[in-house]
């Protein structure tokens, strides 16, 4: 991971909401809340919430639980303050890798789309279970391989193929580089977790050509990746559009592991 991976900052929190929120992660928040929801728990804690598009569902999903949203990035805590005003939910920047919490006090931590992020995945689920109760879960879902997610494929391949200084390594390298079930059950284990259950859920969305590549471009870490090279930002937004022209309006499937494991 290099330092432009988790640059979650400008005007990409806005971005990333507004085009890649109901694109992406719309579908699987709805998804990993009705799994939060069937464990009753009474206190969450969130880590890597982002724009608040999990945490604005599990507040809708568990109107009676507290609710502690985090993530590393005050930009993207703004959006979600924003979006979701509900008096069971706490906005607090804070590192998945050092939580400012003590130990046991969460039923449930719950990370969604966060853990490619973390570059030190083990220290991370440490720290998670560390703050849970006993008993207590963690609940996940990290991207499948990139070719079962043929948006974001075609994006890459379009501007690896468009700009060739600029290879489509972000998204292979962080969004799509955690997919293996095996490493994943093996830093669960090696951070102390048991009772592992690792689900791949395919869904679909509905797609605009354009809204995908503005939001794949402009709305993510690969915006800094494209700068950093020279390329002009509209001209690989345009590039990304031509390529996703076919699938516009179409439902195209996406695939996540889903992860839940016991302290």
């Amino acid at each position: 991971m290099t330092s432009l991976d988790a640059a979650f900052a400008g005007s990409i929190p806005a971005l990333y909401d507004r085009y890649l929120g109901p694109l992406l992660f719309e579908p699987y928040a709805a998804d990993i809340a009705a799994r939060a929801a069937a464990l009753g728990p009474r206190r969450i804690l969130e880590t890597a919430a982002g724009t608040g598009i999990v945490t604005g569902a599990l507040a809708r999903a568990l109107p009676g639980t507290e609710i502690v949203a985090t993530d590393l990035n005050q930009a993207m805590l703004d959006v979600a303050a924003g979006r979701v005003r509900s008096a069971n939910v706490r906005f607090q920047q804070a590192d998945a890798l050092a939580l400012p919490f003590a130990d046991g006090a969460f039923d449930l931590v719950l990370s969604q789309f966060g853990v490619m992020f973390f570059p030190d995945r083990v220290g991370a689920y440490r720290e998670a279970r560390r703050v849970l109760k006993a008993g207590g879960r963690f609940l996940f879902n990290a991207w499948d391989r990139i070719e079962m997610n043929p948006v974001t494929a075609t994006v890459g391949g379009a501007i690896a193929a468009r700009f060739p200084e600029h290879a489509e390594s972000f998204y292979r390298r962080v969004p799509f580089g955690y997919h293996d079930k095996a490493l994943i059950e093996a830093d669960l284990r090696a951070a102390g977790f048991t009772g592992m259950e690792v689900e791949t859920v395919a869904l679909t969305s509905r797609v605009s050509a354009r809204d995908a590549a503005i939001g794949l471009t402009q709305g993510t870490p690969l915006r800094a990746e494209i700068e950093a090279h020279g390329v002009d930002l509209e001209q690989a937004t345009e590039a990304a559009a031509a390529a996703l022209a076919p699938l516009d309006g179409k439902d195209v499937p996406m695939s996540a592991r889903v992860v839940s494991a016991g302290g």
